[in-house]
């Protein structure tokens, strides 16, 4: 009788897809891409609340991508992990190289690629996760808890 579980019972791992769009395809985007150049904070924020689904703002994303890329030059680090979180949810390839490379060296491209690639899967990426999952219809966490059950006599 054939398993449809891998090693010790976990689930098979689901097949990497492809990005959307290609690294160097900015034109396809031209206002995330002015974003992106203008204000790369803004633009990382908005993605980092899409990926944390709303634990986090992107004003705090966002202010705190600036201030590592300030202090240490290093912003691409914390964006990376981003990068590698999203590639995680949505199963999506390493490609072109590994997510700190391409952060490090084209961290532009890069945030404008995951922008696209968010927008793709439906996002309206200036409302932010609460305002998508409403727009979406599967409203808040909250909203699709069960009800409690109450005793009575």
């Amino acid at each position: 009788m054939a398993t449809t579980f891998g090693v010790q019972g976990n689930p098979p791992p689901v097949p990497a897809s492809a990005w959307s769009s290609g690294i160097c395809d900015c034109c396809n985007d031209a206002g995330g891409c002015c974003l992106t150049f203008c204000c790369p904070c803004v633009t990382f924020g908005r993605i980092a609340t899409i990926i944390d689904q709303g634990a986090i703002s992107c004003c705090a994303s966002g202010t705190l991508h600036v201030l590592l890329t300030a202090a240490t030059g290093m912003g691409c680090l914390y964006s990376c992990c981003y990068r590698a979180r999203m590639r995680a949810q949505y199963g999506i390839k390493e490609e072109p190289c590994a997510d700190c490379f391409v952060h490090c060296f084209c961290g532009f491209c890069a945030l404008c690629q995951e922008y696209r690639e968010l927008k793709a899967r439906g996002f309206d990426m200036s409302l932010g996760w609460q305002a998508n999952m409403e727009r979406m219809g599967k409203g808040s966490a909250a909203a699709t808890a069960p009800p409690q059950m109450h005793m009575s006599r």
